[in-house]
């Protein structure tokens, strides 16, 4: 008898213990390795507290790195990750294919209504959204107020080419290693593409024309890589070419950089003293454009955070979601860092706190870069895709990384100004041809 009350015990035991071990969830999610997804990884007690039954394993990666991984792992249905970190450009192309969970039944306390416009329609394909904001951006110009006024100089609130030329020039001190200007020199569709196709649309240009012919062979083009390629080769830090957004901050924060246009999202690091040298130096003006052209340089991106379909943790894919991108979650950031460093850019709710607009200085013109960009209209020219610093097609990840190595080598010193145009030109009418844009 005492033998068989052991043996039902245990086996109530190991069931118990199959039980719990059957009820806690790991999920697995691929992220960037920008400051604000970072940060998130050591709020994570938070998460756990309150959902004790979800384990989350982190796989952080250098963004063009992370870009290959998430894309292979979705299209061949590999199920390595549960949550993806993805942007605007991938969003409304995996969703119209089926290879996102729509986010529909988002709790109410979420509210959904509170996402910025600009961004939520951006992730939004036929009323369904597929993927939440993690944080939202435009672009802007970030200057160093003590060089401009040490050069006699004001920064306009809205510059054009001419006025960065002019403080790219004055701010330049080599001997003291300050640059007058750091811009996005490393390939890659989302690296120096994103700033050169933006620039490009400030120029007058587009990616193609309505018969989607590529216009890299046009005189806007031409003078966005010259212009480009001669700020950053007279008034640039060394090495420009390996540099991304994260190696660009880094030389801001260490005062190396006299202007930085980049990231909204750049500008509470920037003016964080906890990182940053010249936190208390930094000002901020629109993106520019050329005078005459009725387009600034700014785009619009969203990092979001997006549920693979087919994953088999859909359910505690979407906590995560939902806990990463809710007010909660912000209001968590508040407290921990203060106010000027939660994620920026996805809700209208953080542009009518008074303790945000209080805690941030560039509050506003970021909010006036993102609903400035829009996706729908991105050129003065009539174009047949939607997207500001991209191209809203499949191929276009692989086209501009391909013409971002173009430029890329150019700014290395590799090739000239015209043949890289010129490989460009050739490299994408071929591939467009290839998938049967033209003939």
């Amino acid at each position: 008898m005492t033998v068989s009350i052991r043996a039902l015990l245990g086996a109530c035991a190991l069931g118990a213990l199959a039980t719990t071990a059957a009820a806690e969830t790991t999920i697995t999610v691929a992220t960037v390795n920008n400051g604000d997804m970072v940060r998130m990884q050591s709020y994570m007690d938070d998460f756990y507290k309150m959902h004790p039954d979800i384990k989350v394993e982190w796989v952080t990666l250098e963004e063009n790195i992370l870009r290959q991984k998430v894309t292979t792992d979705i299209a061949t249905k590999g199920g390595q990750f549960d949550v993806l970190t993805i942007g605007t450009y991938e969003v409304p192309i995996w969703g119209k294919q089926g290879w996102l969970v729509p986010l529909n039944d988002m709790p109410a306390d979420y509210d959904v209504d509170d996402l910025l416009p600009a961004i939520r329609s951006g992730l939004t394909v036929d009323g369904n959204l597929y993927a939440a904001p993690f944080y939202g951006e435009s672009s802007f110009v970030m200057y160093r107020k003590d060089l401009m006024e040490k050069a006699g100089l004001t920064m306009p609130d809205k510059p054009t080419w001419a006025d960065i030329t002019k403080a790219a020039e004055a701010m330049t001190d080599k001997d003291n290693g300050i640059y007058g200007i750091c811009l996005r020199g490393k390939a890659g569709w989302g690296e120096n593409m994103a700033f050169l196709s933006a620039m490009d649309n400030s120029m007058g240009g587009s990616w193609f024309n309505m018969d989607w012919q590529p216009q890299f062979d046009t005189a806007p083009w031409n003078e966005t890589l010259t212009t480009y390629l001669d700020l950053m080769t007279k008034y640039g830090p060394p090495g420009a070419s390996s540099n991304g957004f994260n190696e660009n901050l880094a030389l801001f924060q260490q005062g190396k950089c006299g202007m930085w246009m980049d990231a909204t999202v750049a500008a509470s690091f920037v003016t964080n003293p906890k990182d940053s040298t010249v936190a208390d130096k930094v000002g901020f003006a629109l993106a520019p454009n050329k005078e005459g052209i009725d387009k600034r340089a700014n785009w619009l991106w969203a990092w979001t955070l997006g549920i693979p379909a087919g994953t088999k943790n859909e359910a505690a894919a979407k906590t995560f979601v939902e806990w990463a991108t809710s007010k909660h979650y912000t209001e968590l950031v508040a407290a921990k860092e203060g106010w000027a460093n939660v994620p920026p850019g996805t809700r209208t709710s953080l542009y009518e706190n008074p303790e945000y607009l209080k805690a941030a200085p560039f509050a506003q013109m970021t909010l006036e870069s993102i609903n400035a960009a829009d996706p729908t209209h991105p050129s003065v020219m009539d174009v047949p895709y939607t997207g500001v610093q991209f191209v809203a097609i499949p191929e276009f990840q692989a086209i501009a990384t391909a013409v971002g190595q173009q430029f890329s080598a150019a700014l290395a010193g590799q090739m000239s100004a015209d043949q890289a145009l010129q490989s460009a030109q050739s490299l994408t009418e071929r591939e467009m041809k290839k998938a049967g844009y033209i003939k």
